[in-house]
C-alpha cells in the first residue's frame, strides 16, 4: 500500500469534497424543481385533503403572539340562507374563514369544534364562516342540518379561493383580526383546543 504525502492527502480530500458538494447541489436543485412542479393543479381537480398533524412542542404557545400576514381580501360570499357576508360586514369581528368540503374527513372532524367555539365566543365577536368547495352543492344543506352548524356557510365557485391565493389543500383556514388582517393560515386539521387558543389570543 502506497501512502501519499500529507499535503497530497489533504488535496485529494478537498477535491473529493468539492465533487461531492457539486453533486449534492445538483440533487438539491432538482429536488426543489420537483417540489415546485408538484404544487400546481388543474382547475378540474379538487383540492387535496391534508390530515391533522401533531404540533411541535411549544408551537401553540409560541403562536400566541400572532404575526400580521397581510390584509385579507375584500371578499363577498352568498350564504346558503341567502344573505351576503363580506369582509366589510365583518369588520370589528374576529373571523375564522374555513375552506372545507363534506367529503373531506379532517374538515368534517373540525366542524363540532367550530360549532362549540361559535356558541362560546359569539358575544365576544367571533364570526366563523364556512366556505364549501363541494361540487355537489345539494350535499351541503343536509350535512349542516344533521350536525347543527350554527355559523354562516356559503359555496365557493372558485373565485373566493382565488382571492386568497388559491386553495391547494383542505381544510385551509384563515384567522382574520378585527382590523381585517390575516393573522394565521392553517392547512390541514388541528385539534379544537389548540386552534381555540389561537382564536382566544385575538379576542
Amino acid at each position: 500500500m502506497v501512502r501519499l504525502p500529507f499535503r497530497e492527502q489533504i488535496s485529494s480530500l478537498l477535491l473529493l469534497f468539492n465533487m461531492k458538494s457539486t453533486f449534492l447541489g445538483y440533487l438539491l436543485l432538482l429536488s426543489g424543481l420537483l417540489v415546485l412542479g408538484g404544487c400546481s393543479r388543474s382547475e378540474n381537480h379538487a383540492p387535496a385533503v391534508v390530515e391533522a398533524k401533531e404540533p411541535a412542542a411549544g408551537a401553540v404557545k409560541a403562536a400566541m403572539t400572532l404575526p400580521v400576514l397581510g390584509a385579507a381580501p375584500d371578499f363577498k360570499l352568498r350564504t346558503l340562507d341567502g344573505a351576503e357576508v363580506s369582509l366589510a360586514s365583518l369588520r370589528g369581528k374576529i373571523v375564522v374563514l374555513d375552506f372545507w368540503a363534506t367529503w373531506c374527513p379532517p374538515c368534517v372532524a373540525e366542524v363540532p369544534g367550530y360549532v362549540k367555539m361559535q356558541e362560546k365566543y359569539r358575544e365576544q365577536g367571533l364570526a366563523i364562516v364556512g366556505v364549501s368547495v363541494d361540487r355537489d352543492a345539494s350535499a351541503v344543506p343536509p350535512f349542516l342540518k344533521k350536525r347543527g352548524v350554527n355559523y354562516q356557510v356559503g359555496i365557493d365557485d372558485g373565485s373566493l379561493a382565488d382571492q386568497f391565493g388559491g386553495i391547494e389543500a383542505i381544510p385551509t383556514t384563515f384567522l382574520i383580526d378585527r382590523e381585517g388582517r390575516i393573522r394565521h393560515r392553517k392547512v390541514g386539521g388541528m385539534e379544537t383546543e389548540e386552534y381555540e387558543q389561537l382564536v382566544r389570543s385575538l379576542l
